[in-house]
């Protein structure tokens, strides 16, 4: 008998490569039509896939159209026909709540979406955020605060007017709080959870969702207002290429001429208004759920440009599901807001500890005559040329 079992295992050592050269060049009509390791391995690689093999297979109409009679009191029919009908919604459902996910049982984005917030998300957020405290620490080390060169005046001069800090204040104020807030929302769950317990997290969940919400409509107003105020300051011109080549003067020398604002401060004002701008989009399109959809006509439209595929990439997802829609607003707001978080650092860093006499500018709305000179010697000298809007200080 043993011998006999040693015999068969031989002769199925021997036939299996033969058996595989027989097998048809189409690997799914090997299964029967049905799912392929192939499959499997492309889904788990994030890559597209053609999965019309099962979504066509949801049997007949009418079993689909049937669904809400099926599942009944006593729980859902295993049926394939009827599972397959609510994976691919062709099923007819019906809901007292009128929304437009509400009829979505299952879609595909879910996962993924969570899978990204619990790994590359928190992971983006260390790097980013650490990496450029980091980089600060450092910089201050080396190169320590930057001193005024020249003997103090004691005269000053009207730099920022109180509109135009209050507009600040209240963007800095809120954006803070939107932060703060953001970040336990975020990623409160690993880390508050282990340090508090859940009673703890809940109710400073909640909290925080409640003030974020209400939060940003102040941070969307005094966005509008320092556009407003400033951009006539922050476009552009030929000073801004001799600021930039020798780096304003940050790492040694003087600091190159500059006008109101210089070119480090414009590149900040343009990061706040296009990136705050983005974020305030993607929050209403969350504050107001399946509202405002952002993201399936771009991708669409994407994918028609061909754009992925010049940089080798697959198409991206199209249609979207409501819930996926709202899945990359909160990923996108997420991820803009954490980028504007480490340029805001940087501007934090220079307007107080890293450069002295900066502070008094949002501080007090007047400046060292002789810091204006040093750090925007155009705008000093336009301002000086105007006996009003210099004063001797008491």
């Amino acid at each position: 008998m043993l011998r006999l079992f040693g015999l068969l295992a031989l002769m199925w050592t021997l036939a299996v490569p033969s058996f595989a050269q027989e097998m048809p060049a189409d690997t799914r009509a090997a299964t029967g039509g049905a799912q392929n390791l192939e499959d499997i391995m492309r889904r788990q690689e994030g890559a597209k896939i053609d999965d019309s093999f099962r979504s066509d297979l949801t049997g007949d109409p009418d079993v689909a159209a049937a669904t809400t009679d099926q599942l009944g009191t006593l729980g859902g029919a295993s049926d394939p026909d009827l599972w397959r009908a609510l994976r691919y919604n062709a099923a007819d459902i019906t809901t007292q709540v009128r929304t437009p996910a509400a009829t979505t049982l299952m879609q595909d984005g879910g996962m993924s979406w969570l899978s990204f917030r619990e790994g590359p998300m928190l992971k983006i957020a260390v790097y980013l955020l650490g990496g450029t405290l980091l980089l600060l620490t450092f910089f201050y080390l080396i190169r320590g605060r930057l001193r005024i060169h020249g003997e103090k005046t004691g005269r000053t001069i009207v730099r920022f007017k109180a509109f135009e800090r209050f507009g600040h204040w209240l963007l800095a104020s809120s954006f803070i709080v939107l932060g703060i807030t953001g970040l336990i929302s975020l990623f409160g769950r690993k880390v508050l959870i282990p340090a508090f317990g859940h009673e703890t997290f809940s109710f400073l969940a909640v909290m925080s969702k409640w003030v974020h919400n209400n939060i940003s409509w102040a941070f969307m107003v005094a966005l509008v207002i320092i556009f407003f105020a400033w951009v006539v300051h922050n476009l552009p011109d030929r000073t801004d290429l001799r600021w930039l080549a020798r780096a304003g003067g940050l790492f040694g020398g003087e600091h190159p001429p500059a006008k109101k604002f210089n070119a480090g401060q414009k590149l900040i004002f343009w990061s706040v208004i296009v990136l705050g701008g983005s974020i305030s989009l993607s929050g209403l399109s969350l504050l107001f759920p399946f509202e405002i959809n952002l993201f399936g006509h771009t991708f669409s439209t994407l994918n028609s440009w061909g754009l992925p595929n010049l940089f080798g990439l697959n198409d991206l997802p199209y249609p979207l599901s409501p819930q996926e829609e709202m899945q990359f607003a909160q990923l996108w707001h997420s991820i803009v807001s954490l980028v504007l978080t480490a340029i805001i650092f940087a501007h934090i860093y220079l307007g107080s500890v890293g450069m002295e006499g900066a502070f008094d500018a949002m501080g007090k709305g007047e400046v060292e005559e002789q810091w204006a000179r040093e750090h925007h010697s155009i705008w000093a000298q336009e301002v000086l040329d105007e006996p009003a809007n210099s004063k001797e200080n008491t």
